[in-house]
């Protein structure tokens, strides 16, 4: 496996797509429709359930996302997808609706304890998985897609994009979409730019490759290995309707997420959030 190799290799670039991320603009590009997952518990109805009151988001991180935005707006790209110049950031949905991702995966040590709790709580998830690590793991990815989740394209090797041409970028993208379509059947239809790093090319391309840019609202911050304590107070802390939450199912020890998940997954649902997936309203 070359998790640790990749592990080492991406430390190394957070500090620097902190910096380059932190000189874009932050926001929504708009809210999406959320789809139906089936929470094991009673889900929320159209309006907004009853219970405690909706916490309030984190505030900034160095890990969360502030896109690279191109000037002016984005064309018109082939295929469904438009050509935006932010990433979502929230979706909508019925009542208390969040969604939980896992970025860097598929990891044969973590990625099925994860996939054992969603099942253990009959919700869905979505995943942006690497290439690189998907080529070694496809039975992952078929189980993924078997269980309802939704696979999304987090590049081939984990680059910083904002510091590739053009080729590159869509070799990256491309890549990792043929693999899970023929792993899986289908291709993905939802991309996130690694370490949150965006520029007008990866918005472009992205989009001509058919996927919208997904980003996230609340980061677990599970990356840093906090302890799992810490991990569980990120993200019930961050909990609100509409809000996408960033963790790791691959990329270095994810022990902690693991066991972070089983905490306040049942909490959650407890508290009325219907923990869902993306869907393209337009679709």
């Amino acid at each position: 496996m070359k998790n640790d190799q990749m592990l080492t290799r991406r430390g190394a670039l957070f500090a620097a797509a902190a910096a380059l991320g932190a000189a874009g603009a932050a926001g929504t590009a708009g809210a999406l429709l959320s789809g139906s997952g089936s929470p094991a518990r009673p889900a929320a109805a159209a309006a907004p359930a009853a219970g405690p009151p909706a916490r309030s988001a984190l505030g900034p991180s160095a890990y969360r996302l502030r896109p690279l935005a191109g000037a002016g707006p984005g064309e018109p790209g082939p295929g469904p997808a438009r050509v935006r110049h932010e990433p979502v950031m929230r979706v909508s949905g019925r009542g208390r609706s969040m969604l939980l991702t896992f970025d860097d995966g598929p990891d044969p040590r973590y990625t099925p304890q994860i996939l054992d709790t969603l099942a253990r709580y009959d919700v869905r998830a979505t995943f942006f998985v690497c290439g690189e690590m998907a080529d070694w793991n496809r039975n992952l990815l078929v189980r993924m897609a078997d269980e309802g989740h939704v696979v999304g394209n987090h590049t081939w090797s984990h680059p910083l994009l904002t510091r590739l041409g053009r080729g590159r970028i869509r070799s990256e993208i491309e890549r990792t979409s043929d693999l899970v379509e023929g792993t899986c059947g289908e291709r993905p239809l939802w991309f996130r730019a690694p370490y949150g790093a965006w520029n007008r090319a990866a918005f472009q391309l992205g989009a001509e490759c058919g996927m919208e840019p997904l980003a996230w609202t609340v980061d677990s911050l599970d990356w840093t290995t906090p302890g799992t304590g810490t991990v569980v107070d990120n993200v019930e802390s961050g909990a609100a309707p509409g809000v996408i939450v960033l963790s790791h199912d691959a990329g270095g020890n994810r022990s902690q997420t693991v066991r972070a998940l089983r905490t306040y997954l049942p909490r959650l649902l407890d508290d009325g959030y219907h923990l869902t997936v993306p869907r393209r309203a337009y679709l």
